[in-house]
């Protein structure tokens, strides 16, 4: 047992990589290794430490995967260089002398991978889509904070800057990345639509009715400036019939097009509140917006 114990690594640095609201604990080993601790690594994955129960096997073919990554849509992603570092954890030694586990730094774009990779074959399940997403903004932050590290590594200005500065920039890419993604459509717009239209909300399924879709363009899109629409579909087109890779929110600039769009939502809202059902709604918007008043074409639902 003491030979074991003395072939364990120590660590000789400490410190905590901040990724949106999740913290890594990281260290580097006396050999160099740069780990990331095995913990916050479940936790940034949305998962805890859970336990198998007896003879449980989730992924026939990759039996030791751990819980946060096991999920069987996944692991055509996992390549055997993940595989490995996954399930060969590496021991080390903290301040205190207790031995605990950790992966090798790599692996956090290695996973990330996974997820990019699953979501480009359209095989993520609905509750994958939030780390997809998630992913795609660390795997280009981190890329922007690597020609950051190697240009301060090629000058010697490591040595002069503060020591959370790369942090600090990293947090900041982190930022203006997930500004797309902030939530533009108010849960009551929907909330509106559906009681309008007499349909039970929250609905069982997370999935909205298609027609959503065809309103939403409607009532807020159609609404925006000449050629506004137009241009979001030829930037954000169909990947197949009623799907886009995008929102098309994400595309309007923060300083104008969401202003435009919040305003826009807002008196939308408003005239939704006003109304009794849903033919009452249309003959309030398109008085509201000097439209001409056209008969409402029941869609299927």
């Amino acid at each position: 047992m003491e030979s074991k114990e003395k072939s364990i690594l120590r660590a000789t640095h400490f410190g905590i990589i901040k990724i949106g609201e999740k913290d890594l604990n990281c260290a580097v080993l006396e050999n160099g290794s740069r780990i990331i601790n095995k913990s916050t690594v479940f936790k940034a994955f949305g998962r805890t430490k859970r336990g198998r129960k007896k003879d449980e096997i989730r992924v026939p073919s990759k039996p030791n995967l751990p819980s946060f990554i096991d999920a069987k849509n996944l692991s055509d992603y996992i390549s055997d260089e993940l595989e490995d570092m996954l399930i060969n954890t590496i021991k080390y030694k903290t301040k205190n002398g207790r031995i605990v586990e950790g992966y090798p730094a790599e692996i956090i774009p290695l996973i990330c991978d996974v997820y990019l990779q699953a979501r480009l074959d359209n095989k993520l399940a609905v509750q994958q889509e939030g780390l997809a997403i998630a992913s795609e903004i660390l795997v280009r932050s981190l890329s922007k904070i690597g020609i950051v590290a190697l240009v301060d590594e090629a000058t010697g200005y490591q040595y002069d800057r503060d020591r959370d500065e790369l942090q600090k920039i990293l947090s900041m890419y982190i930022s203006k990345e997930f500004l797309p993604w902030t939530k533009r459509f108010p849960d009551e717009f929907y909330r509106q639509m559906f009681r309008l239209k007499n349909w039970t909300y929250p609905r069982p399924s997370s999935k909205r009715p298609g027609i959503v879709g065809t309103y939403t363009n409607k009532y807020v899109y159609d609404l925006l400036p000449p050629g506004v629409k137009e241009e979001l579909q030829r930037v954000n087109p169909t990947v197949k019939p009623g799907q886009r890779k995008h929102k098309h929110h994400q595309f309007l600039t923060e300083d104008i097009g969401n202003d435009h769009l919040k305003n826009h939502l807002l008196k939308v809202i408003t005239l939704m509140q006003a109304s009794k059902d849903w033919k009452d709604f249309n003959v309030l918007f398109n008085r509201a917006f000097n439209l001409p008043v056209q008969l409402e074409i029941e869609y299927d639902e």
